[in-house]
């Protein structure tokens, strides 16, 4: 059984048990790094202590979920629309998509979250602030997925456009038919890491007081002065939940794939 396998693996996938050795090995080698590190550190372990509020990480964790589930939904619907605002033939609304997605994209998300829950809410008597934090995540989000899609929609070719025109079909229907089955096929890698930079940012979500998975850490943290033994949980939290993102999205990436 070869270990290293030919420069030709994208034409012909090396077997299960090839692939399954190799990853082994990597995982291995990083296992052992980590091992390595953690007997070399002096640090005298209370795992009990921390034990004892697992019920805390799991509410957390789980806030952090739906949290997470809802600002997707939402930020996918408002990066659609803004990318399609920013080819819309009405220039305020062209006009107004851009300056929406550089402010967001050229300022903190910390910042907005501030801004949003104790200005614009605080305005419009929004008290309620899981609303606003996935509000507000789906805007900033939706800003980047914006031109995610948009750059996907404009590495169309214009052949293609005028293909679609010459036989008959409408702007709607060559959207649906020609344009976004490419422009997904395009915008699937850089999506899935913007999926998984939103769960992660959710996490600052904490600086309004919403009990998710990162400020429930914190206050394990600081009821039992045992940093490692509550944040090695948080990073293992967020990895089960953005790495099945990330598998989604390749395994979609390999299924639409096609040989050009």
């Amino acid at each position: 059984m070869r270990i290293f396998v030919a420069r030709t693996e994208a034409a012909h996938p090396p077997p299960w048990p090839v692939r399954a050795l190799n990853f082994l090995i990597a995982f291995l080698l990083i296992a052992a790094v980590f091992y390595f590190s953690l007997r070399q550190l002096n640090y005298a372990w209370n795992w009990p202590a921390v034990y004892a509020y697992r019920q805390k990480f799991i509410d957390g964790w789980l806030t952090t979920v739906w949290i997470s589930l809802a600002s997707l939904g939402l930020s996918i619907a408002v990066g659609l629309f803004f990318a399609l605002a920013q080819r819309s033939r009405l220039l305020p609304l062209r006009y107004f998509s851009k300056i929406y997605v550089e402010v967001v994209r050229g300022t903190p998300l910390l910042v907005q979250i501030l801004i949003f829950f104790y200005i614009v809410a605080d305005a419009f008597h929004v008290s309620d602030r899981y609303r606003v934090g996935i509000l507000t995540l789906s805007f900033f989000s939706g800003a980047y997925i914006a031109e995610i899609i948009r750059a996907g929609i404009e590495s169309i070719g214009q052949s293609q456009l005028e293909s679609a025109k010459a036989v008959g079909l409408t702007r709607a229907q060559t959207y649906r038919h020609v344009i976004f089955p490419q422009a997904l096929r395009q915008s699937l890698p850089p999506l899935a890491g913007q999926f998984v930079s939103l769960v992660k940012d959710s996490s600052l979500l904490s600086v309004i007081g919403i009990g998710e998975f990162t400020l429930n850490a914190r206050e394990v943290n600081s009821n039992t002065f045992s940093a490692f033994e509550s944040y090695l949980p948080l990073a293992i939290g967020y990895l089960i939940l953005t790495l099945p993102i990330s598998l989604w999205t390749r395994y979609l990436e390999k299924k639409h794939r096609y040989q050009t």
